[in-house]
């Protein structure tokens, strides 16, 4: 499924985190070109929840639904109307400077919360 991004959505605890468009490499299929002299990566761009459409957010939620209310970021691919969920991962990594670009230490707060409440349950 060619397209010239990923839409990652972050989705805490049944809750929309974080969306950022992941950029395919340059002249490649992929976020990542491995090649003989080391790897490029396509570009970021992190969106605001109001800046995403909602079509994005929803597909993100009600795949995230059918997993659990850990932690989840859900992998799309499409442009235009159609949205395709390729990878719900349910151990995702999170980059300071990127998931986090748009709202801050938000990310990190809520996540922390996540955690500190089901310690204390």
């Amino acid at each position: 499924m060619p397209t010239q991004f990923d839409w990652r959505v972050g989705v805490l605890d049944g809750e929309p985190l974080f969306v950022c468009q992941y950029q395919m490499a340059r002249g490649h299929w992929q976020i990542i070109k491995h090649g003989p002299n080391g790897a490029e990566e396509g570009r970021f761009r992190t969106l605001a929840l109001a800046d995403t459409p909602a079509k994005v957010i929803e597909v993100a939620l009600r795949a995230a639904r059918a997993i659990g209310k850990w932690l989840l970021r859900r992998r799309h691919q499409g442009g235009g109307e159609a949205i395709a969920v390729i990878e719900v991962n349910d151990n995702p990594n999170l980059e300071h400077g990127v998931e986090d670009q748009v709202v801050k230490d938000e990310v990190w707060s809520r996540i922390l919360q996540w955690f500190i409440k089901r310690i204390d349950a």
